[in-house]
């Protein structure tokens, strides 16, 4: 079963063992149409609209507030709200997030390359050095690293679920998730 939840941030227990967790808020769904376990869901972020989203706000009976659409994996076999009963017996959970996205950057931040010294006289600071070989192969080489996009993808990482709170909307999980806080992913249960 798999939810849209939106990351509200890091904490973590207080206590002789203290551990480092995420709090991410499921957001409220309406599931829209059932075929073989996966599902057109609604749900609401922001107030943007157009005529699309209109029209299918008309054709399931929504109202304004549910304006983004999604397909997901869920435990319902009819329309109606999202079964969030898997949520209260998840153990394990995948989450799937985009990383905060850093903008181009050179390979010192990007590879962790070491660069070359600092003091005078050199022209190699932080840059990313030779890039291709001789007369043979006479080329750069595929998968060479090098500055370029850096961030912005998206991530999948696996954490135990510590617990979920069923009237908040709020799930637990052990460990840090990608993403910068109020970022929307996917939530996976695993077992």
């Amino acid at each position: 079963m798999e939810y849209i939840v939106e990351k509200i941030g890091m904490s973590r227990t207080i206590g002789a063992a203290s551990k480092v967790v995420t709090l991410l808020k499921v957001k409220e769904m309406k599931v829209c149409e059932v075929n073989d376990g996966v599902a057109l869901v609604a749900y609401s972020q922001g107030k943007s609209t157009n005529k699309p989203v209109e029209g299918q706000q008309k054709k399931y009976n929504l109202s304004a507030e549910f304006n983004k659409f999604a397909t997901l994996e869920v435990a319902n076999t009819e329309a109606g709200d999202l079964d969030m009963a898997p949520l209260a017996d998840a153990k394990t959970v995948k989450s799937s997030f985009n990383t905060k996205g850093r903008g181009f950057t050179g390979v010192m931040k990007r590879w962790n390359f070491a660069g070359g010294p600092g003091a005078h006289g050199h022209r190699f600071h932080r840059t990313g050095g030779s890039i291709g070989n001789r007369e043979w192969p006479g080329k750069v080489q595929k998968g060479r690293k090098m500055s370029g996009q850096y961030g912005n993808e998206q991530v999948t990482v696996k954490n135990e679920v510590m617990s979920y709170d069923a009237e908040n909307g709020v799930l637990v999980v052990v460990g840090s998730i990608p993403g910068a806080n109020g970022a929307l992913g996917r939530v996976k249960v695993v077992k």
